[in-house]
């Protein structure tokens, strides 16, 4: 799914509320309700999407709400448990990118433990999934979450104040359940629709 990152008196974007890529309408004011000539010196922004009439409340050129931190809509087929932490990673990732690393690092952590592994030590768990044929880019989308996480808990040489960043991150573990979930899922239930006899000869050719 496209996504458009929401910025301040951009034509258009993805609504953080209900997620369609829409015409945005803009005001704005000063802190004491006056109008300015040049609107970028408006404190106050207020966006409007035309797709679903609510709005985002902006300061400068920062999002106060809804406080999604500008985040991606997680995928839909993203675990409840995975997908609690990945909500309250948008939550605070514009106010705290480091403490949104974590709790992402965090996120894939409990998603291996979603797809059998122990959850304890996520390099382990990592590597186990490599062994059972994960593919490279999932392999390295887990490992990029993974190592810049860490470095939000033990700062080494990735700079986890930086939102653009972590705010990769989101993405990267949206594409962690797309390939891991739901393109299984979608390619099984496609499978399981072919005719009996064509599985069996499938099966029968995988035989020998």
């Amino acid at each position: 799914m496209k996504y458009l990152q929401p910025q301040v008196y951009s034509s258009s974007f993805t609504c953080p509320h209900c997620g369609a890529i829409a015409k945005q309408d803009w005001w704005s004011k000063m802190w004491s309700g006056g109008i300015h000539s040049n609107s970028d010196h408006m404190p106050l922004r207020v966006g409007q999407c035309q797709h679903c009439n609510k709005n985002t409340l902006w300061v400068m050129d920062k999002m106060y709400y809804p406080d999604n931190g500008n985040a991606p809509f997680p995928n839909p087929e993203m675990p409840d448990s995975v997908n609690k932490l990945y909500m309250e990673a948008s939550a605070i990732h514009t106010k705290s990118p480091r403490g949104a690393a974590a709790l992402l690092r965090l996120s894939i952590q409990v998603l291996a433990k979603e797809l059998g592994e122990e959850g304890k030590n996520i390099n382990k768990d990592i590597g186990n999934l490599v062994k059972k044929g994960l593919p490279e880019i999932v392999q390295q989308s887990l490992d990029i979450v993974r190592v810049t996480g860490n470095d939000a808990v033990h700062p080494g040489q990735i700079d986890t104040d930086d939102p653009n960043t972590v705010g990769q991150l989101f993405d990267l573990v949206n594409i962690i359940v797309e390939y891991m979930i739901a393109l299984p899922k979608r390619v099984s239930g496609i499978y399981n629709g072919l005719p009996a006899d064509k599985v069996k000869g499938i099966e029968d050719r995988d035989k020998k």
